[in-house]
């Protein structure tokens, strides 16, 4: 049976041995302190699944939100695995016990209007400087492709197959679209609209201009490029992107993945075609997707209250 210092016997073990950060060591050493308390200071190796499963409900009616109950769900699940293999514990009473389902939160999306107007740079001139132009190409091709932050960040110019460097994605402006390696390897092509294809016609002869003469193989090989020269980083694709919202006055915080769900709501509400949306966005099981039907059937809502003759009905007293 394991010691009184079972827990901090684990801690450290995770401390020394898995390197685990300082902060995950004190949150799972909260989240096992809550479980002994919830169970009115009985010993963690006395506990059986009942006891875990009416913690976790007690827990839950005191406010706790469903996902700070799946990660203390997964630190005890951790603790008795690891009680298990140091022989201290036949069985692990945290095995098939599942926390609350968190709520599964709407992608936010921008309104066709707010996405016109920061592409068309409302009240702002147009982009003239190298910098401009590569902002001005990497935002319509994540509106227009749908693409995450880091599949744009990795889109090659051309495609380069040679022994120094091999292109994973790149561009191919006369067909239009782009080559992409996605989430599990998994290539897909998309289709470049033809804003995004002006912008990147703008933005490729300049391109070099933020070339350095030390960049390397992968920098001359990059699409977009960061101004010492090297590709650019998701950070700065979203601190750019938060700049031009901001100056476009938009209300909304706009981060680089809401171009990429605005593009799959704004498909979905004129199209209807889940399954072209899906292979579009490289979603590997449609359930994904279906979470933009949603945001579709949203839209359709507002159009029906504002439409309909009889949706907002007032009654009289």
């Amino acid at each position: 049976m394991p010691s009184p210092d079972a827990t901090e016997v684990w801690l450290a073990h995770l401390a020394h041995e898995q390197r685990y950060s300082s902060h995950t060591i004190d949150a799972y050493r909260h989240d096992l302190q809550l479980l002994q308390r919830c169970c009115a200071g009985q010993a963690l190796k006395t506990l059986d699944a009942l006891d875990l499963r009416q913690a976790l409900r007690r827990l839950h009616g005191q406010g706790h939100e469903p996902r700070s109950l799946a990660r203390a769900l997964a630190a005890w699940r951790s603790y008795y695995t690891w009680c298990v293999r140091a022989g201290h514990l036949s069985g692990n009473p945290a095995v098939g016990i599942r926390a609350p389902k968190a709520p599964r939160n709407l992608p936010k999306a921008l309104s066709v209007d707010q996405a016109q107007a920061l592409l068309d740079r409302a009240q702002l001139p147009p982009a003239e400087s190298p910098v401009e132009k590569r902002d001005m190409a990497m935002f319509e091709v994540l509106y227009s492709a749908g693409l995450r932050l880091a599949e744009l960040v990795s889109l090659d110019w051309r495609a380069r197959q040679g022994p120094e460097y091999r292109s994973q994605s790149w561009i191919e402006l006369e067909e239009a679209q782009a080559i992409v390696r996605g989430k599990g390897n998994k290539t897909r092509i998309v289709p470049l609209g033809h804003q995004a294809l002006a912008a990147l016609q703008a933005w490729l002869p300049v391109r070099a201009s933020l070339l350095a003469p030390q960049s390397g193989v992968d920098a001359r090989a990059a699409l977009f490029l960061g101004v010492r020269g090297a590709r650019i980083s998701p950070r700065v694709v979203q601190l750019q992107l938060q700049a031009l919202a901001r100056r476009t006055g938009l209300p909304v915080h706009v981060h680089p993945h809401s171009l990429r769900h605005s593009f799959a709501s704004h498909l979905l509400q004129s199209s209807h075609d889940l399954r072209a949306v899906q292979e579009l966005l490289g979603h590997a099981n449609i359930s994904t997707t279906q979470i933009y039907t949603r945001l579709d059937f949203q839209h359709l809502a507002a159009t029906y209250d504002q439409a309909h003759p009889r949706a907002q009905r007032k009654t009289d007293a």
